[in-house]
């Protein structure tokens, strides 16, 4: 089985407001992401929450999800909401994709094509890709969970990646959707409109 961790524990402070709960569509950033992995096949959704947890919690309530709350997400980076998320996954779970709370650009096929090369491979890791250049949602075999577990700060998701770079399956996604985010006003109204 593969379950997705979807990170939404970030304070938005590039934002100015809290970016899972902004308008996309007739629905939130976070609610939109969500959706869009639901309609890829995926059936056991992690969020990861932080700021405004009770907020996003009431708001996602509707779905068939469950949440989990990063203690550390005021002073703590990525990694640690990756590390909350794995330790919330079912024992049957054999793969986690890694995925973006503020990326509500991305896209069905997308996290399709990601769980069909692991299907397919059966990589350890497989990796989006456009233009050579490496995205989200990634996934992660239940092998290496225990060593990203183990990493500690300053270490990252990318260190981690660099490590293993020659099991990376990569996957061409054929769209900049799987790089962009929501960090800045900026980026919200260009990516909105």
């Amino acid at each position: 089985m593969i379950s997705a961790i979807i990170l939404a524990a970030g304070e938005s402070k590039r934002m100015g407001q809290p970016k899972m709960l902004m308008p996309w569509g007739n629905v939130n950033v976070l609610q939109h992401v969500v959706s869009v992995f639901q309609k890829a096949g995926v059936e056991d959704i992690v969020v990861v929450l932080g700021a405004e947890r009770e907020r996003i919690e009431r708001i996602v309530s509707q779905y068939p999800i469950r949440c989990v709350h990063n203690e550390d997400y005021a002073v703590s980076e990525m990694l640690s909401s990756i590390q909350c998320g794995l330790k919330a996954l079912k024992l049957q779970t054999q793969a986690a994709l890694i995925g973006l709370g503020d990326q509500p650009q991305v896209q069905e096929e997308s996290v399709r094509l990601i769980c069909e090369a692991y299907q397919n491979t059966r990589s350890e890791l497989v990796v989006p890709s456009f233009q050579m250049r490496r995205g989200h949602p990634w996934l992660v075999e239940r092998t290496l969970w225990s060593e990203l577990l183990d990493m500690r700060a300053p270490e990252s998701p990318r260190d981690f990646l660099n490590r293993h770079s020659d099991k990376i399956h990569y996957v061409d996604a054929n769209t900049a959707t799987i790089l962009a985010d929501l960090d800045t006003p900026e980026d919200y109204y260009s990516a909105h409109s």
